[in-house]
């Protein structure tokens, strides 16, 4: 094992490298290009095996994914932001085939307007697929998660598509110091792929289904996908722990921070969860009873631990990095659906969108929304949901606001 400055991109390229992948099908887009560069580079010098493909689209790139897997090869792409929501069509399909690949998504904000900064309105449109979902908040997580999510995806009683999930630029262009395993003890704890049942090959065209089924068969069929995702819960937790006996690193299902004797709890996904860390070790200084709240899965959502995670506090504020239009943020909608009806569910779950577009969340807005907390549970009354944005923010929207509306007049012809 060797530790190296890595980006999380770089980080997920050597996830790919040590899983001994068989065929990558690529295609650009930032923040991501940087993986499948790496990976090509590598290919180009031998120094990894394996077949790079570049497709004329990221629907194509899936297909080629799923059609791969659907052979028994070990496979790995991709992408980020627009592309995802290019493939989406292929994303559900795939996960409807039961081919077991990785897929990497550097989270990156949805057009419009565009930007090339994270939020995670990408990778939660795709929550529903039948996908599974790991999310990152550090480049050693990224590694570590892509071994872990071959073992998920592969397993027998999965076999379901893996979504390794981190923050474009504040991750996947960061450097932090990660430990490299060893080729071998990475090999071995990720075995081979047990391709049974993928029995598909170019050379034997052959049909296993139809081309449309009922109700009843398809109901069928997509509850057993259902089904299989909800038994990657205590899969993953067993892979887990045998990630932690080989290399010393434990990732858990959701990650805990001084929660035990908190009164109150942040709860958010991904990098910016480092963050909110620094925040509950600056307010414990300062007498405040609070921890942290990390779901690393999604997809299956995690219900049970979060539940007991929760249990008895005074208050929870979810911090969402993505905004459902209409109705507000994703994950404070389904921390709400665990919690409800829990004998001892925090009295006080407020919503708070921030981060949208790469937006940066200060100390002093972990600090505004701690005091929030508390003087909700005071008052026994939940806040109302609210943006993260400072009047220093709306002053200079203001300003552009009023710059576009003076060139639009000077635009409109003289009479």
């Amino acid at each position: 094992m060797s530790r190296h400055l890595l980006t999380g991109n770089a980080a997920a390229a050597w996830g790919a490298r040590l899983a001994k992948v068989d065929y990558i099908p690529a295609f650009p887009i930032t923040p991501q290009t940087e993986i499948i560069e790496t990976i090509a580079e590598w290919i180009d010098k031998r120094e990894m095996a394996g077949r790079m493909v570049t497709l004329e689209s990221e629907h194509s790139m899936i297909t080629a994914a799923g059609a791969a897997a659907a052979t028994g090869v070990r496979v790995f792409t991709a992408t980020s932001s627009q592309g995802l929501l290019y493939a989406i069509e292929m994303i559900y399909n795939v996960a409807g085939w039961r081919t077991p690949f990785v897929l990497v998504n550097v989270s990156r904000g949805l057009s419009a307007p565009i930007t090339l900064e994270p939020d995670h309105n990408d990778v939660l449109a795709t929550r529903d697929s039948g996908f599974l979902q790991i999310h990152c908040a550090t480049c050693q997580e990224v590694l570590d998660s892509i071994l872990i999510g071959y073992r998920l995806a592969e397993h027998d009683r999965v076999r379901l598509p893996v979504i390794v999930n981190q923050d474009g630029f504040y991750l996947s262009f960061t450097r932090e110091p990660v430990e490299i395993p060893d080729a071998r003890s990475a090999a071995e704890f990720v075995g081979e792929y047990n391709s049974e049942n993928m029995t598909f090959r170019a050379s034997s065209p052959s049909s296993q289904a139809v081309a449309v089924l009922g109700a009843g068969p398809y109901s069928y069929f997509r509850y057993e996908i259902h089904l299989a995702a909800i038994q990657a819960l205590s899969v993953y937790d067993e892979i887990a722990q045998q990630f932690k006996e080989r290399f010393g690193r434990y990732h858990p299902i959701v990650e805990t921070y001084r929660t035990e004797d908190a009164d109150y709890v942040f709860v958010m996904m991904d990098c910016f969860a480092t963050k909110a860390k620094d925040a509950v070790d600056r307010l414990r200084e300062s007498g405040v009873k609070i921890g942290l709240l990390r779901p690393r899965l999604l997809r299956p959502f995690p219900a049970q631990q979060i539940q007991i995670a929760l249990s008895g506090k005074k208050g929870v504020a979810v911090i969402d990095q993505n905004l459902s239009m209409g109705k507000g943020g994703v994950l404070h909608t389904e921390i709400a659906s665990a919690l409800y009806g829990q004998h001892e569910a925090p009295s006080i779950l407020a919503s708070f969108i921030g981060g949208l577009g790469g937006r940066d969340i200060s100390a002093e807005e972990f600090y505004e929304i701690a005091a929030i907390l508390q003087d909700a549970a005071k008052q026994n009354k939940t806040p109302a949901p609210r943006l993260l944005y400072t009047e220093t923010e709306l002053r200079a929207m203001r300003k552009l606001q009023a710059i576009a509306h003076a060139e639009r007049e000077e635009l409109k012809p003289h009479k």
